[in-house]
Parts: C-alpha cells; sequence; structure tokens
C-alpha cells in the first residue's frame, strides 16, 4: 500500500464482515502450477532481478518474482513514490520498458513467473514531473485522468467503520480513483493489458480494500486474460465495514492476520499452538490466502517481525514453508534504518550481503524450504510432535520432515517420521541424516535452529543434493564462517587472518560477516583447496574501534574438494 506517513496509514486496517462478491471473473485459487513460492523482490531494479531470476530464484524452485510497481511515479528518493503513480507509462526508477520486458524473458527462461505489483486506487500527491517526464499536478494527470475521474470525497479517510469513506476518501491524501466509472475501469484494464501483452504472469493489487469488490471485477473481466492470478492487498480490522473476504471472488486475498499471529506465537507464546494454524484460527480458505511473514509495509510498522528480529524471523520463516496453509511470499528488502528511505543505489542490487541488501529470498535457512514445498505439495500434515513449548515437529507425508527448536537450549531427541529409509541431507544445515526403516532418526537440534527433510535432497554431497543456492554464493572452495557473537547497535563482526583474502591480519580490511541469522554471522570466503591457515574473530563499532576476540589463533585447512564449513563461538 502506498505510505507517506507509515505510521498513519498501517492504522488504516481492513474489516471483519463476511460478504462474498463474485465477478465475472473466476476466482483463482492459489498460484497456478506446482511452484507457489513467490520472492517479493522490493524495490530491487528489473537488470538485478533478471540476474537473480537465473542465478538463485529459478534454481531454488521459486515459482513467482514479484516486482515493485513499474509505472512512472512520483520523483522522490522515498520507497513510497514508487506507490503514487504519474502515469500508467513503464518508467519508473526500476526501469524502462526495454528492461521490464527483458526481465520477464529472463525469469521466464529461469522458470519463475513474474508478478507485477500494480497500484490502481491512487494517483500522486502533489504536482511536478513524474519518473519519465510526465507534469502534473493533483486531480490533473494528462492524456489519463482529470479531476472529473476522482471519487467525490477529497479528505483523509477517517472512519474505516464507514464503508464509503474508506473507499471513496482519500488514502493518506493521495487522490481517489472513482473505479465506479467506465473511464477510469477502462483505463486501469488498459495499464494491465499492456503489462500482460509483456508478459507478466500475474498482479498484486495494492490497496484493493479501498475500491469495491464489484469494480475489481469488473476491470479483471476487461483483461485479455480475465482468469489471470491476482493476489490482493486487504488488511484485516475487527469490526471494520470492509472485509478481506469480499475480495475472494476475483482472486487470492492476502491473509495479514497470519503474519501478525506468528509475531505473537514467536515472541510471545508457544509453537506448539500452531497445532492446527490456519482455517481453524478462522482465516480465509487456504486455497485463496495469500501469505507472508513480513511484507515492506508490515515491517516498517512493527505488526509482523522482520530481519531485525534475529532468529524468530527466520524460524517463522521456516515454519511458513513447511506449513501447507495458504500460498507464501517470501520478502526481500534491504536494511533501513529511516522508514521512509529508498532502495540503495536506486535499486540497482550489486550482490547480495552488499550495500545493505538482505537478500532474505537466498538464506539458507529460507532458500532452502522452496524446493522443501515443492516436494511435499499435496501432502496432508501428518506426525505432528511438540514438547508442549517451543519445540515442534511435524511431516508432510511420505514427501518431507521439519523440526523446529525454538527453546533456549539444544533439544536431542529420535524422531517419527512416515518418510522412506534412506540417507537424507538436512537443508538447513548441509548435514546427513538417516533415517531407520522405521523412519526413525535420531538429531539434536541447537537452540532457535530447525532441521528439514525432504525425498529431493539426500546424500549431501553426493547422488541427488539440494538444489537451492546456500545464504552466500558458493565458492569453489573455501571456508564457510559461522560465529556465534552477541553485539549492540552499531557493533558488527568480521573476520580475518594470515591470508590475503582475509585481510592479512589487518582490521581495516577483514571482512563482514551477515547477521541474517543474528546471532549466528556468516560468511563463505573463497580459498584454495588444500589452504591451512589462521583466522580471528573481531568486533567493530561504528567509530571503528575494534576488539579482537581472546585466545589463541584458529587453525584451519581447506578440503581439497567442496567447502570447510566452520561452526564457532566469539571469544570474549
Amino acid at each position: 500500500m502506498a505510505r507517506k506517513t507509515v505510521a498513519a496509514a498501517l492504522a488504516l486496517v481492513a474489516g471483519a464482515a463476511a460478504v462474498a462478491v463474485t465477478g465475472n471473473a473466476p476466482a483463482q485459487a492459489a498460484p497456478p502450477g506446482e511452484k507457489d513460492v513467490t520472492a517479493v523482490m522490493f524495490e530491487w531494479n528489473f537488470a538485478s532481478i533478471a540476474r537473480e531470476c537465473t542465478d538463485r530464484l529459478g534454481p531454488a524452485g521459486y515459482g513467482y518474482v514479484q516486482v515493485s510497481p513499474p509505472q512512472e511515479h512520483l520523483q522522490g528518493g522515498q520507497w513510497w513514490t514508487s506507490y503514487q503513480p504519474v502515469s500508467y507509462k513503464i518508467a519508473g526508477r526500476l526501469g524502462d520498458r526495454t528492461a521490464f520486458k527483458n526481465m520477464i524473458d529472463t525469469c521466464h527462461a529461469a522458470g519463475v513467473k513474474v508478478v507485477a505489483d500494480s497500484v490502481i486506487n491512487h494517483m500522486a500527491n502533489g504536482s511536478g514531473t513524474g519518473t519519465g517526464g510526465t507534469p502534473f499536478s493533483k486531480y490533473d494527470y494528462p492524456g489519463l485522468y482529470s479531476g472529473s475521474d476522482m471519487d467525490d470525497c477529497r479528505a483523509t479517510i477517517s472512519d474505516y467503520q464507514d464503508r464509503g469513506n474508506v473507499q471513496n476518501c482519500e488514502l493518506v491524501q493521495l487522490p481517489d480513483l472513482d473505479t465506479g466509472e467506465d473511464h477510469v475501469r477502462g483505463k486501469i484494464a488498459g495499464y494491465l493489458n499492456d503489462l500482460l501483452s509483456l508478459g507478466v504472469d500475474g498482479f498484486r493489487i495494492d490497496a484493493a480494500k479501498h475500491m469495491p469488490a464489484a469494480d475489481l471485477a469488473n476491470i479483471k473481466s476487461r483483461l485479455t486474460n480475465p482468469g489471470v492470478y491476482w493476489k490482493l492487498e486487504a488488511i484485516h480490522g475487527a469490526g471494520e465495514a470492509v472485509s478481506p473476504s469480499e475480495y475472494l471472488g476475483s482472486g487470492d486475498v492476502q491473509e495479514f492476520r497470519y503474519a501478525r499471529d506468528l509475531k505473537r506465537i514467536l515472541q510471545n507464546e508457544k509453537l506448539a499452538y500452531l497445532k492446527n494454524f490456519g482455517e481453524a484460527w478462522g482465516y480465509m480458505p487456504s486455497g485463496q490466502s495469500g501469505v507472508f511473514v513480513d511484507n515492506h509495509d508490515t515491517e516498517r510498522g512493527g505488526d509482523t517481525l522482520s530481519y531485525k528480529d534475529g532468529a524468530n524471523y527466520t524460524l517463522a520463516s521456516v515454519f511458513a514453508l513447511a506449513w501447507p496453509y495458504g500460498s507464501p511470499d517470501v520478502h526481500s528488502g534491504y536494511e533501513w534504518t529511516d522508514k521512509d528511505a529508498g532502495p540503495p543505489n536506486g535499486g540497482q542490487v550489486n550482490a547480495c550481503y552488499s550495500d545493505g541488501w538482505k537478500c532474505q529470498h537466498a538464506w539458507r535457512e529460507i532458500s532452502s524450504m522452496v524446493a522443501f514445498r515443492n516436494t511435499a505439495r499435496g501432502q496432508a500434515v501428518t506426525g505432528w510432535w511438540d514438547n508442549g513449548n517451543n519445540a515442534i515437529a511435524f511431516g508432510r507425508g511420505t514427501k518431507a520432515y521439519v523440526a523446529v527448536n525454538h527453546e533456549t537450549s539444544a533439544l536431542t531427541r529420535t524422531f517419527q517420521t512416515s518418510l522412506p529409509a534412506g540417507t537424507y541431507c538436512d537443508v538447513q544445515s548441509n548435514t546427513p541424516v538417516t533415517v531407520n526403516g522405521s523412519g526413525q532418526f535420531t538429531a539434536t537440534l541447537g537452540a532457535n535452529t530447525a532441521l528439514a527433510l525432504h525425498v529431493n535432497a539426500m546424500n549431501c554431497g553426493s547422488g541427488t543434493t539440494p538444489t537451492t543456492p546456500p545464504t552466500t554464493p558458493p565458492a569453489t572452495s573455501g571456508a564457510a564462517f559461522n560465529v556465534t557473537a552477541t553485539t549492540v547497535v552499531g557493533q558488527n563482526i568480521y573476520v580475518t587472518g594470515n591470508r590475503a583474502e582475509l585481510g592479512s591480519w589487518s582490521p581495516a580490511a577483514a571482512l563482514k560477516l551477515d547477521p541474517a541469522t543474528y546471532p549466528v554471522w556468516k560468511l563463505t570466503v573463497g580459498l584454495p583447496a588444500g589452504t591451512a591457515f589462521e583466522y580471528k574473530y573481531i568486533r567493530k563499532d561504528a567509530a571503528g574501534n575494534v576488539t579482537w576476540e581472546s585466545g589463541a589463533n584458529r587453525t584451519a585447512t581447506v578440503p581439497a574438494s567442496g567447502q570447510l564449513v566452520l561452526n564457532d563461538t566469539f571469544r570474549s
């Protein structure tokens, strides 16, 4: 949803009454195809997404990539300018029409379909010139819309118990299109049809609850493919006038309660409560619900988890991808302290884990679960186990099994699965696990870690191996550093050593580790096979002050083939 004032807009949540509206287009239950996970590449430019489809998204098994709004928009460095359209030309900060088309073709070649975030409820506030050179002022967008195409309420939405106020007034002062008008419907359908002509496979409909469901159904009926996949943003709010379920006649609807409840469970309650998570909690039907752990709005508003929540965030993501309810989005954005800050480098991603790009879609713990989910598709939850508190495990029929330990200490037990006997690869840690003829295996899970097995990932290092990429791009040979280290705000963990690749013992040249799965910091470094080396970890703060870990230099040797995995703890 467009946000000029994030705090204000996050108060705009949608209702509880269940009134189904059926339009001319059939509902699309879950993304078509066998792969239902969408990587939401928030504010990535089109060229960067094209490369990522080839390098990671396709190989990991993502079915879709969702791109930020492609249309011409309000100028400015803030992220929310992307959600203020000036025209329907493909001329935003993320790339032009040629780059957009190239991205679609490249992603398709990698087996990944493309969903476009679509802003059709409103236009840009203010006046000036858009990112594509189009002059505009509020209520006047030459060649497209004028004041007569806007709803007659020119006040900001103030009452979410009043349907007319929600759907006719202005969302954070953004001029509200009158989607009941034939001219407006035609222009919106024309824009979406243009995107379809370029190969777009589906749409996320931004701010859907601010448009009557019948209007959206009419617009969809005008598309060249009226059955195209739609995912509608309709935020649930208890007792409000507009209910997300009203939009189920046009496509999938995002189930915001799912993400909010996951945050509450992970932070304050028990994983054991998740045994019947989904429709039994009053959620919309699984086959028509889009789910997520966080998105660009909720991570900034704080009503869901975010990358800043460390293991809670990672484990929530593992669970969401293992659990069969809904069609999951994996949000992939960038670090922020200013909630309005736009993307680093204007959306150009030179490499994951650099310039603030978080690349959650590529974290091993998350990306490995995409193939898990694809393998488990159609399999019911079987063999649920919990310890009555924060350790759970369950199977997905005979295809997959996952265990999650959200306790503060390690968990060792023998797990009962329905898996065939064999040696599997735990895709969370890339280590072998043997399941016996009775479907049992014994394992130890560290605090705040998970284990995940599936029949398409067996025999780590030989035979069939996980197709998902590791947390960091693999080196041909080298060392994967994983160190548990606590920090305070402004501090980071680095590694250095007696090799040039490790900075030759210079703190200034030390390599920063990624805190994506805090308190475990990670980095993969390419080193020649057979290399013996020394190393130590250091802690640096924003002022450049350096604290070396205690003790002697650590030593290790890269194997003749493959990578050395180092699991260390920072020595105070």
